[in-house]
């Protein structure tokens, strides 16, 4: 509070703003329902895109007023409820509500239930284990906000403080990363969070979260994925068989959460860029909900084809390189200490331990990394390929399946001794100027310092 004196002597009191060095966060809940995505400003664009009839509402409204088979109808209930403005749908969701997630969204989009109120409560204690058990909870805690204050407000600040704070948060600090299934609960969760208590789980782990977009891009297999309803983008999984069209349609989801979270950052106008074909735009039961609810078509984009084909990640340990931004692009993956390789539309069977010559995509070099070791880096010649000349000044040479960690003596012909460290996979990165001649490259572990006496 603070003061002054006026030409009548009186002495006015002005309230000036407190100023404080580490304000506690209040953990209640004081928005008003409904509080879960839709906030004033994104149901006022879901409810112009109906009366705009834009694609996406009429794909939603056929699926819906035709009374399909929706995958998860307690969210598609309440959402068309919500924008269409009509209780006959959140009447039936509250009777069908499904998993703790939707209960949740049904109770704060149509109304609590004494049996959604049980079910909730419920989910307040159970420990913390992944992501989506952390969004289900901090749901559970936002539509009991007004039924028990207190108790929403606890698990609130136990799922902040304790789980994302005490434990995931440093983890990615530290080179950790989000399970790519987990990547979409973890942004509602985010959207929640910060609608509902102005909190950004993101200022905890800035630098995980400013390389997640380029992570997600370019951890796609090239060719894309028919379905009868529209074309995927398949990310790159590990096991055997067919992809996982739900878990390609959450990723998708992923993307266009992110925008609708923070339009303004530089990578997720890239993002943008990447979802914005039609093309893609799920059609089917399941992935309709999250397309109408998440995409916004008016948000400009960057084209992604301004995006570097490579992506290290430094802090993790993993490497996605591909030839070009074309559909037809060879692919390269190391993640987890596993090799893949895309080339033809295919995966194919890549034995790199033992090789001496390295494999070339779009114009980098990898090579199966051994100590000691030696190369050679040759000019690149103009007439090279697109992706090479893309890097015709600068050479990237990757050596994977090494200790994770290590330094390694870097030994260039006509140059002075370096040192490279490599990564947390055991991936070591090494950039050339592009050489006028050959020039030699020999590798060896750094001895210890006992060692060189």
């Amino acid at each position: 509070m603070g003061h002054r004196i006026c030409a009548n002597g009186l002495i006015l009191l002005i309230a000036l703003p407190l100023l404080s060095t580490g304000a506690e966060e209040d953990y209640k809940v004081y928005t008003e329902s409904p509080r879960i995505f839709l906030n004033a400003k994104r149901l006022r664009l879901l409810r112009r895109e109906k009366e705009r009839q834009s694609i996406r509402w009429q794909q939603f409204e056929i699926l819906m007023g035709g009374k399909a088979t929706m995958p998860e109808p307690g969210f598609a209930l309440a959402l068309y409820s919500q924008v269409t403005q009509t209780p006959e749908p959140c009447q039936r969701a509250q009777a069908a509500p499904g998993d703790v997630r939707q209960a949740a969204i049904v109770a704060d989009w149509c109304g609590l239930t004494p049996a959604l109120t049980a079910r909730l409560q419920k989910a307040l204690t159970p420990p913390v284990t992944s992501a989506a058990v952390a969004r289900d909870r901090a749901f559970a805690a936002i539509a009991l906000a007004d039924h028990a204050p207190q108790a929403s407000a606890r698990a609130l600040q136990e799922l902040v403080e304790n789980w994302w704070r005490g434990t995931v948060a440093p983890n990615l600090r530290r080179g950790g990363s989000i399970n790519r299934q987990d990547v979409y609960p973890l942004f509602e969760l985010l959207h929640a969070l910060r609608d509902n208590l102005n909190i950004d789980l993101r200022d905890d782990a800035g630098a995980y979260f400013k390389e997640l977009p380029l992570f997600q891009i370019l951890s796609y297999y090239p060719a894309p994925f028919p379905s009868p309803e529209n074309e995927f983008r398949i990310p790159f999984f590990t096991n055997d068989g067919e992809p996982d069209l739900k878990q390609a349609a959450l990723s998708r989801a992923a993307e266009l959460a992110m925008v609708a979270y923070d339009g303004n950052l530089l990578e997720n106008q890239f993002i943008q860029g990447w979802v914005l074909q039609d093309r893609f735009l799920m059609r089917g039961t399941f992935g309709i909900v999250y397309e109408f609810l998440w995409a916004n078509p008016y948000q400009p984009g960057l084209s992604f084809h301004h995006l570097p084909n490579l992506y290290h990640d430094k802090r993790a340990g993993r490497l996605f390189v591909r030839s070009t931004w074309e559909e037809d692009a060879s692919y390269f993956c190391y993640y987890d200490g596993q090799i893949q390789f895309f080339e033809e539309g295919a995966r194919k069977r890549l034995v790199m331990k033992g090789n001496t010559a390295p494999v070339q995509v779009g114009g980098v070099s990898l090579f199966s990394g051994q100590s000691p070791m030696k190369f050679t880096v040759n000019p690149v010649k103009d007439d090279a390929e697109p992706g090479e000349r893309a890097v015709a000044h600068k050479q990237y040479y990757f050596l994977v399946g090494m200790k994770p960690n290590v330094r390694f003596d870097v030994e260039v012909d006509d140059e002075e001794l370096a040192e490279a460290t490599t990564d947390a996979g055991g991936i070591l990165a090494l950039t050339f100027a592009n050489p006028e001649t050959p020039r030699a490259v020999r590798i060896r572990e750094t001895p210890a310092p006992s060692a060189r006496r």
